[in-house]
């Protein structure tokens, strides 16, 4: 009797592994493409997709290419060859994807840009992401905050600038939203540029590379500020700010009586975060992956479904074919105030992770 038991048990079972399979098939596989996994950021997002498509009777192929353009080409054609049912894609560049992106048409393949921009194609369907100028403009009103906090007796305040990397459209969208808040200050006299380096071509850090931040603020150091003290830097992204506050560090910023100076940031990285209870990092900007994935999700499930996705944007991301039809999510400021309310009250760190 045992050993039937056991039989019906073990056929039950697999019964139960080909419906979910089936199911699973059924609903498709979708081709997940991630820029690297050198940021903590992009990882958070890789899991959570997966967590939620295939939580939603999805297959998944999740791919990094490690920052390596020809790498994420060939993961993308790869997942075309092997007839993925839609493309959700990060892109590393997103100038380089459109003969992909034109293979992935012709196999009524969708495509979704993850978060990034996608440009140049016309085989771009749809687009989720934060409202990435408001990032800016959180970027710079944190910054200003702090300078007002910190150095409220002084005038005018010494600021250097920061932008992403240039290959990536979501860069410029922080910029021109930070410049939008910092430029009447500068235009005012409040602020000042020492090196006089304004302009992505400019300030722009290829690939988000937190070290060429941390060589260019020690040429901003040695160049500008042997006599003079920074009193702010705007950071788009917490890598960058890493590089940029060991750079300060090195030259003595946040000992003695030298100030560390204020420094913003995006994507609420561990370190970072453990960098503003320090007092070394002022703020970031908390983008909540899970909510970017579950939009990600409704997403596919409208395509696939012969719908229409929910859209909240027709007008902003033009990829210099068509634009794109969009929904932007809201960023969330964070400082060492209110740290623990968004980032471990959501549930999205525990609070060993940080303290």
């Amino acid at each position: 009797m045992r050993m039937l038991k056991l039989a019906m048990g073990a056929a039950a079972l697999g019964a139960m592994l080909l419906t979910s399979s089936a199911f699973a098939q059924d609903k498709g596989t979708v081709g997940i493409a991630m820029p690297t996994k050198s940021s903590a950021r992009w990882i958070s997002d890789g899991n959570s997709m997966v967590e939620q498509f295939e939580a939603a009777g999805y297959g998944t192929d999740l791919q990094y290419a490690e920052d390596d353009i020809p790498n994420q080409l060939a993961q993308i054609e790869n997942m075309i060859t092997k007839g993925v049912n839609v493309l959700v894609i990060a892109a590393i560049d997103g100038t380089t994807l459109s003969n992909a992106l034109a293979n992935a048409a012709a196999a009524d393949i969708k495509v979704i840009a993850y978060d990034r921009l996608i440009r140049d194609s016309e085989n771009v369907d749809y687009y989720a992401t934060f409202d990435n100028f408001k990032v800016g403009v959180q970027q710079a009103e944190t910054l200003v905050d702090g300078l007002k906090e910190r150095f409220g007796d002084v005038k005018p305040w010494n600021v250097e600038l920061f932008g992403g990397s240039p290959d990536d459209n979501n860069a410029f969208f922080f910029y021109d939203g930070a410049m939008s808040v910092l430029q009447p200050m500068i235009d005012a006299g409040d602020i000042v540029i020492k090196s006089g380096q304004t302009g992505m071509d400019k300030v722009g850090t290829l690939r988000w590379d937190g070290s060429v931040a941390q060589a260019r603020m020690d040429n901003l150091l040695s160049a500008n500020y042997t006599d003079d003290q920074v009193h702010g830097v705007l950071s788009p992204y917490d890598g960058l700010s890493i590089g940029i506050i060991s750079s300060l560090k090195g030259v003595g910023y946040g000992s003695g009586d030298l100030e560390m100076p204020i420094v913003s940031g995006q994507d609420a990285e561990v370190p970072s975060v453990k960098a503003i209870l320090r007092g070394d990092q002022y703020s970031t900007i908390f983008k909540d992956t899970r909510e970017l994935a579950r939009v990600t999700v409704g997403m596919v499930d409208a395509v696939l479904g012969g719908g229409e996705p929910e859209i909240n944007d027709t007008e902003t991301y033009d990829n210099g074919v068509k634009v794109i039809p969009s929904y932007l999510l809201e960023p969330v400021k964070v400082t060492e105030a209110n740290w623990k309310e968004v980032l471990v009250d959501s549930g999205y760190y525990k609070a060993e992770e940080i303290e």
